[in-house]
């Protein structure tokens, strides 16, 4: 089965981000927590069991790894995040350390395009503001799971 390039659905909105209501998208731990319940949590674990390849922008990643590689199997999500392969797009990057991470570098819309073509489940993209703007205005991200 042909990769699908898709948005995972952290909310119900599209490209599938945390974003308030008048159109924040940063610094989600500082307000959405308060909002997470059983049928949030329920779609991001549907949307991570779709998925078996994670797209991160430099700013997502280093917040992601500055946090998920220190925690457990008994924190929900970890063992996602941290053994799940991760794709890093970033122009000032040189390495990245995260376990089963690997940098893109180049060309990332042809990159992204080959990836799209190998077997495998949906390659999602968490926060990444600056990336997914980027990928939407190359025609490189032509669907949303909303």
């Amino acid at each position: 089965m042909r990769r699908r390039a898709r948005v995972a659905v952290w909310a119900a909105n599209p490209p599938g981000l945390f974003i308030s209501l008048d159109g924040v998208t940063e610094a989600p731990e500082n307000w959405q927590l308060a909002y997470v319940n059983d049928e949030m949590v329920e779609a991001i674990g549907s949307a991570m069991a779709e998925s078996d390849t994670m797209l991160l922008g430099r700013r997502t990643y280093e917040e992601f790894a500055a946090y998920w590689p220190d925690q457990g199997s008994e924190v929900q999500f970890a063992d996602y995040m941290n053994n799940t392969p991760k794709l890093v797009v970033s122009t000032s990057l040189d390495t990245v350390e995260w376990r089963n991470a690997s940098l893109l570098k180049g060309n990332v819309t042809e990159e992204l395009t080959r990836l799209k073509h190998r077997p495998g489940k949906n390659i999602s993209i968490t926060g990444s503001v600056t990336l997914v703007r980027s990928l939407v205005r190359e025609g490189c991200w032509t669907s949303c799971a909303c």
